[in-house]
């Protein structure tokens, strides 16, 4: 018993030295964190323990030790690493997307934006050259940290006529004379 209780007591110090020194303990370029083989040790110890205050024989108390240890390394490691990957990479460039303000952005700094990317979920402290008042739209020019420097949208093509003339548009002599369907158009082959 004193076996089980001095392995999960080692593995007890290799989790508190993994929360503050996080990545030493790694084994095997990240294949094991220190935080899944301390989990893995105390789960051993605990469960080796257990089993030997029940009165079992310590064949049966390492079998289980054993199997239990290995389950929660393997599964620890995989929530670990699941972690890992979901971590916040190198800041997103910001310059170029478009939003709208929420609160008016003075000359001195103080404004708000929304901007209109899917990731982008809250809105962001903004500054510009010149105040620009609420629901103007807007495009970033540059970042500085979570704040980014805007300017409103300036429009850069004008917007396409609609396909053909309206109906009600159509010269007289296109017109039909009143009471008659129009003609449909003729096909040439």
């Amino acid at each position: 018993m004193v076996t089980f209780i001095v392995i999960g007591g080692v593995g007890l110090l290799m989790l508190l030295v993994s929360l503050v020194l996080d990545d030493l303990l790694e084994l095997g370029d990240g294949l094991v964190s220190g935080t899944s083989l301390g989990a893995g040790l105390v789960a051993f110890g605990a469960l080796g323990s257990i089993v030997k205050a029940n009165g079992l024989a310590t064949g049966w108390a390492y079998a289980a030790a054993i199997a239990f240890g290995l389950l929660v390394l393997f599964g620890v490691q995989a929530v670990v690493k699941r972690l890992k990957e979901s971590e916040d990479g190198a800041p997103r460039v910001l310059t170029g997307v478009q939003g709208v303000v929420t609160a008016t952005i003075t000359g001195a700094g103080a404004g708000e934006v929304s901007l209109d990317d899917p990731r982008e979920l809250e809105r962001r402290l903004a500054w510009a050259d010149t105040q620009i008042e609420v629901g103007t739209r807007i495009v970033v020019l540059e970042q500085s940290g979570s704040r980014v420097k805007v300017a409103p949208v300036t429009p850069t093509t004008p917007t396409p006529p609609a396909a053909g003339p309206a109906p009600a548009e159509r010269a007289p002599e296109e017109q039909p004379p009143s009471g008659q369907a129009p003609e449909p158009p003729a096909t040439t082959d």
